[in-house]
């Protein structure tokens, strides 16, 4: 180590790089081989593989910024999680060009979840049985709004994003703000209300939650169980653009449509300009040119009908034999018509004349039978068979012996006139024998 330079008091000073470089090799002297524990926040990896990360405490009481270099980091199976617990094998190391703190790790190992993420799923859950995230309650977002609202905070860059990607592609919309802290304690109040002032204001159409990236405690407000409520209970689409894509909040699962940064956001909330104008002169294109080829067709169909126009006297001609054949078809089938009606009437006055005799003859058998029944019910007829009528003095018939007393004068009618009778006694006719029947 060079020497400290003296002052002109005589008393040695140190220069800036000459004392970190002195407490670099004291820590690495004392701390070169240790085992640390805590929780990974804000994991990135860059494009030269190289991992940087901050590693604190469960409580939130201290942090530590860590590297791990390309060569050690080629060894991890998969990448650590947000608020992931784990154990790292390093050594403690002075960053010379800042003079920051920071620990170089050799090896991760996974420790389980961190308390804040035990807390992020816990809150996953509980949300989950509500059925905030279900699928089938995502609304499509409007294919042409014409107003957007963009919830920010107007300090940060997030909504300079998305108002700049809005500008650059959609300059016809419009984009309507409502500023809010996107962290801290307050954040889930304060965004809540914003979400319902958007929900009065009847011309937005679509709105934006936006925010840039941090670690899993400043993107904590967006894990509130009230702010995933509101966002799922807001009346027009939200899409939500908060931190960077490897960034998860509840937020983004109740959202309709979760976008990897503030920007994607935007870009999924309108179409771009040019593409609208580039296919709305497709669509005139393609009108234009089926318009022509319309014009075109009708263009060569007038001009057939032209030329059949010109020959008048021939079409005169055509139409005047198809008009005498169809007048002649007429002809005959009015002529056939009026002979199968004739015939027609004809079997029917002939089926008329058999059926009028076969009635008549009919008639004229019943009635001959009828005639010889009244004949043989004749009472004359009874008489000429030897049978008698007896009448008393007054001309009523005797049907019964009770009309009859002794000494009472009566006449018998026969059948060729008249004889006075008298009674003498009169008694009961003898009623025939009965026959007993045989047993079975």
């Amino acid at each position: 180590m060079r020497p400290a330079e003296p002052l002109a008091s005589g008393r040695p000073a140190w220069s800036v790089a000459a004392l970190v470089q002195a407490v670099a090799e004291t820590l690495a002297t004392r701390f070169a081989n240790v085992t640390l524990r805590g929780e990974i926040s804000g994991f990135t990896r860059a494009a030269s593989g190289h991992c940087y990360f901050t590693l604190k405490d469960p409580d939130g009481g201290a942090s530590l910024r860590c590297a791990m270099f390309r060569r050690a980091a080629a060894l991890l199976a998969s990448l650590p999680g947000e608020g992931e617990a784990v154990e790292l094998r390093g050594r403690v190391a002075v960053y010379e060009p800042r003079g920051e703190l920071q620990f170089v790790a050799e090896s991760l190992q996974r420790a389980g979840a961190g308390a804040l993420y035990e807390r992020f799923l816990r809150l996953k859950a509980q949300l989950a049985a509500e059925g905030l995230f279900e699928t089938e309650r995502k609304r499509p977002l409007p294919p042409l709004p014409r107003c957007i609202g963009v919830v920010s905070s107007l300090a940060g860059a997030a909504l300079h994003d998305v108002c700049t990607a809005l500008a650059r592609r959609a300059p016809h919309v419009r984009v309507l703000v409502l500023p809010s802290p996107v962290q801290g304690v307050d954040a889930p109040a304060a965004l809540c209300a914003a979400l319902a002032a958007a929900a009065r204001r009847p011309e937005i159409e679509l709105l934006i939650l936006a925010r840039g990236g941090g670690s899993m405690e400043d993107l904590w407000a967006f894990n509130d169980p009230a702010l995933v409520r509101a966002i799922a209970a807001h009346p027009v689409p939200v899409i939500t653009g908060i931190g960077h894509e490897t960034d998860l909040s509840l937020a983004d699962l109740a959202a309709d449509l979760r976008a990897p940064t503030p920007t994607a956001a935007a870009e999924l909330a309108a179409p771009s300009r040019d593409s609208l104008l580039l296919q709305l002169a497709q669509w005139a294109r393609r009108a234009s040119e089926g318009l022509n080829r319309r014009l075109e067709r009708e263009g060569e169909r007038l001009d057939r009908l032209g030329l059949r126009l010109a020959r008048p006297a021939q079409r005169l001609a055509h139409a005047r034999e198809r008009l005498a054949g169809l007048d002649q078809r007429r002809r005959r089938a009015l002529e056939r018509q009026l002979q199968a009606r004739a015939q027609a009437l004809d079997r029917l006055a002939l089926r008329g004349r058999h059926a009028a005799q076969a009635r008549r003859e009919g008639l004229a058998q019943r009635l001959a039978q009828l005639g010889l029944r009244l004949d043989a019910l004749d009472p004359a007829r009874v008489l000429a068979r030897g049978w008698s009528r007896l009448e008393d003095d007054t001309g009523q018939p005797l049907l019964s012996i009770a009309q009859v007393q002794p000494g009472q004068a009566f006449e018998a009618v026969l059948a060729d006139g008249r004889v006075q009778a008298r009674a003498e006694a009169t008694w009961p006719a003898v009623p025939p024998p009965t026959r007993r029947r045989r047993r079975p």
